[in-house]
């Protein structure tokens, strides 16, 4: 047959990528209750929907090449609820899927790709770090920093993260760049590894303590949602999604409007309590507003005083940016940060609209930078906005009948 080497040789390089770091490799992971990271692709998109890009790649280094199948990040587009996506998800089982000369260029293509035709990004994040000597070492070091929209977020497209094991290095950046970062319990997100910063300042460090989901989505807010499965935080990134649009230049999909969504409105009242000294839950509030089953929360842990959710209205996406006088009566403390940032994130996805409460009270320690005031923020904003209980900034005025 005409070829035949050619399409044996052919068949062996995909036999060696879609074996990952080996048999050994995979099975500990399966053992342990772990997703590799083809099965988290699997999990996560519509079946039979991955084009892979790359696939054949290995370190450029000839001492590492044969270890190094696809060079430890796979990458490549696919389909998420019919829609395209572009999406690289960290081989661990490869050089602890270590960040390399070729790897970032892979990760590259799929980042200009997806800015250019206008696909959501997805990251799947367990890495080492650098490698060395790819990324740290004599060679390595005149390659950082020379591609300077290496870490450049234009917010043309949404991004998401989701955190799965060991994250340093570059699974920490583009987590801090993404609009939602879920966290699986058990992962460690920092931008060096707790070994390593044990070393630099000799003293003995917990990787919990360092960087675990508790730090992370109760102190620091930069994780969303901690979930205890690969499996749930792949459900997530997938939801998430489905309330954005695609790019910035288009409006949010719509849904089908669940049976039974105009009903909740009439329990308002029997939530909300007569008298403004007793507190409740605004996110019961929300539920009853929005259409069954859709509300979404975002970082339920951080900055509890104010509650962040995504949902859907009559079938379209809206975003509630709402005070919950179920913690501190509502006053903005980390929370005020936490507005800010929630809104821009709106603003920058089109979403139809965003409705918050009133609760202007930032505790004393607290230092307001004016460029990330909710103020300045909200007239900057270009989405449609619905306000509750009065104030500036709005396009369109609702009163509690117990607000003033």
């Amino acid at each position: 047959m005409a070829f035949e080497e050619t399409l044996q040789e052919l068949e062996r390089r995909r036999a060696k990528a879609l074996a990952m770091g080996g048999p050994e490799k995979v099975a500990k992971r399966k053992a342990e209750g772990q997703l590799n990271a083809r099965e988290r692709i699997d999990h996560l998109i519509d079946p039979g929907s991955f084009s892979e890009s790359g696939m054949f790649a290995t370190s450029h280094r000839p001492e590492v090449r044969a270890r190094t199948p696809a060079d430890g990040k796979v990458a490549g587009f696919a389909r998420i609820d019919g829609r395209e996506v572009a999406l690289v998800a960290n081989d661990f089982t490869v050089l602890g899927a270590s960040s390399s000369v070729i790897n970032m260029k892979k990760i590259k293509h799929v980042k200009q790709v997806a800015n250019k035709r206008g696909l959501p990004l997805v990251l799947l994040g367990e890495s080492s770090g650098a490698r060395m000597p790819d990324r740290m070492g004599a060679a390595g070091r005149s390659l950082v920093a020379q591609d300077a929209a290496e870490y450049q977020r234009l917010r043309e497209t949404p991004w998401v993260s989701a955190l799965l094991g060991p994250c340093y290095g570059s699974s920490t950046w583009y987590a801090a760049m993404s609009d939602l970062v879920v966290m699986r319990k058990g992962s460690t997100m920092a931008i060096a590894s707790a070994r390593v910063t044990s070393m630099a300042i000799n003293k003995p460090i917990d990787p919990e303590e360092l960087g675990g989901w508790r730090v992370h989505a109760e102190k620091s807010g930069l994780v969303d949602l901690a979930v205890d499965t690969d499996q749930q935080a792949l459900d997530a990134v997938r939801r998430f999604l489905s309330y954005l649009p695609s790019h910035n230049m288009e409006p949010p999909p719509i849904a089908p409007v669940p049976p039974g969504s105009e009903e909740g409105s009439r329990k308002i009242l029997d939530i909300l309590p007569e008298s403004r000294s007793k507190v409740y839950d605004v996110r019961k509030i929300i539920d009853a507003i929005v259409d069954v089953g859709s509300q979404f929360e975002v970082k339920a842990r951080f900055g509890r005083s104010i509650a962040t959710s995504l949902a859907r209205l009559d079938g379209r996406s809206v975003g509630f940016i709402a005070s919950n006088p179920l913690y501190k009566g509502g006053a903005l403390d980390e929370a005020g940060d936490e507005s800010a940032r929630r809104q821009e994130v709106l603003d920058a996805i089109s979403q139809d609209a965003s409705a918050w409460g009133l609760a202007e009270l930032f505790e004393a320690q607290n230092v307001i930078d004016p460029r990330d005031t909710r103020a300045f923020l909200v007239r900057a904003l270009e989405t449609h906005r619905l306000r509750l209980s009065g104030g500036v900034g709005k396009h369109l005025l609702h009163n509690w009948p117990t607000s003033y």
